[in-house]
């Protein structure tokens, strides 16, 4: 049996069914995927990069020049002090006097993840990334046991060590759910096997916070009920946690059993993204300019999101609009140069809005979407007259803003227009229409789609 949740974009997740309540096996998947996370990522790449930084603690930062500046990774001297990603570097300093801060090389990152890939690649056609530093490989077809997949991830382990000059966690199971959380289990530089034999032993002690997107406030909700390990959550009739979190709850209990089926993206397929979109109704109906620009700017924030995570730039912006009495329209238009910048694309659709609304109806729904996309490595004309400074930092701006949603959830950052309206600006398109399986919740925690913070 197997079930499937629906949404409002015509997307689906897909789980094994069993109930074995009294602590049966997990279902038996009968695959073996691995899933491996670069340890300390920037800074790895950083000490990598200067090897003069290797004996201090080090982090990057996203403005080391500035104290108000804050820490986007460590390494694990930093961590020994305490130092922890998203506080303030005058805050890091006060714990570890001797942090040495460096700034973000993005080029050098995207440089790295893509080797990263090319050689799990080797082992598999099916490798999925999870932002810049971890990926899914699916390497059932290239061992016969778990245990051959626990031995080929040590021989990937030391591939990257050798050959990258960096450290990787590797977390092997038969479900992309319990690979990701034994790459969490052991860190740095180690494999973790959470298999359908052991996993009552390895991950049902372990806090929910640990399972993949349970964040702070489903685990607050969780707590409220005695629930308080991976086990406890297995094992608490799906019933009761679908009655108390609508779907997620049986995603939720689905997760902590093991029980994802969800499988890894075949790379090709991740590669012929043709086009990146996200529309909403929004709760109330949009009135003025003011509300559109913040509802097309909150939207263009998910596309361009979605473009980076996809390394993908656009060359044309699409918007559609639909009014209170169901008239719609959509138009497009050229952009001045390819791009994933937020600023970028919600100008452009709000020209086109103005262009072509006068107001005679209040607006129920809009949908921000590009296509005529590039990748973010195919070269790029230049202009002779602009300064190219601004649009380098603004893109760097937002990966770092990526990359803190992807650690601590989404609203854990966000731009200050969208508090001027927090019944609009709050919501979070990326995440909040979409109950999908592990690979599609990208940048999320459960948090999102249970309720937010």
């Amino acid at each position: 049996m197997r079930y499937t949740i629906d949404t409002n974009i015509g997307s689906h997740f897909v789980f094994a069914a069993q109930r074995d309540h009294g602590g049966g096996k997990a279902a038996p998947m009968g695959r073996r995927i691995l899933h491996a996370d670069f340890n300390s990522f920037y800074a790895s790449v950083a000490c990598f990069l200067d090897p003069a930084l290797r004996p201090h603690p080090v982090a990057v930062a996203g403005n080391p020049e500035a104290r108000h500046g804050i820490i986007l990774a460590k390494n694990e001297l930093a961590k020994k002090f305490g130092v922890k990603t998203g506080e303030a570097i005058w805050q890091a300093k006060q714990k570890c006097p001797l942090l040495v801060t460096v700034k973000p090389d993005f080029d050098s990152y995207h440089k790295f993840s893509e080797l990263g890939r090319e050689l799990y690649g080797e082992y598999s056609d099916q490798v999925e990334a999870f932002g810049l530093d971890e990926n899914w490989v699916d390497v059932t077809a290239s061992t016969t046991d778990m245990a051959d997949a626990y031995r080929l991830a040590n021989v990937i382990r030391d591939r990257i060590k050798s050959e990258l000059g960096i450290t990787v966690s590797i977390g092997v199971a038969d479900n992309k759910v319990f690979a990701k959380l034994g790459s969490d289990i052991k860190k740095p530089d180690a494999v973790t096997l959470v298999s359908p034999e052991n996993y009552q032993s390895v991950a049902w002690p372990l806090p929910a916070r640990e399972l993949l997107y349970v964040g702070r406030a489903t685990e607050a909700k969780l707590l409220k009920y005695g629930i308080v390990t991976i086990g406890d959550l297995a094992t608490t009739p799906e019933a009761f946690l679908r009655a108390q979190f609508g779907k997620a709850g049986t995603m939720l209990h689905a997760f902590a059993n093991g029980l994802d089926a969800a499988p890894v993206l075949h790379t090709i397929d991740q590669q012929t993204v043709k086009s990146v979109g996200n529309g909403l109704t929004t709760p109330r109906d949009l009135v003025n300019d003011e509300d559109v620009y913040l509802t097309i700017s909150m939207l263009a924030e998910s596309v361009a999101m979605r473009l980076r995570e996809h390394g993908m730039r656009a060359r044309t912006a699409h918007l559609s609009v639909r009014d209170t009495g169901l008239v719609s329209f959509i138009r497009q238009t050229k952009l001045e140069r390819p791009t994933n910048i937020t600023i970028e694309i919600s100008r452009a659709c709000m020209q086109l809005f103005r262009e072509n609304y006068t107001w005679q109806t209040p607006i129920r729904s809009l949908t921000v979407s590009c296509s005529d996309l590039i990748g973010t490595d195919n070269p790029e004309q230049l202009s002779l007259f602009d300064d190219e400074a601004p649009r380098r930092k603004a893109e760097a701006a937002e990966v770092a803003v990526d990359d803190i949603r992807r650690r601590f959830g989404y609203r854990a950052i966000g731009r200050a227009i969208f508090l001027k309206d927090r019944e609009i600006g709050l919501m979070a398109p990326k995440v909040d229409h979409t109950v999908h399986p592990v690979g599609y919740l990208q940048n999320a925690t459960m948090d999102s789609v249970i309720g937010g913070r």
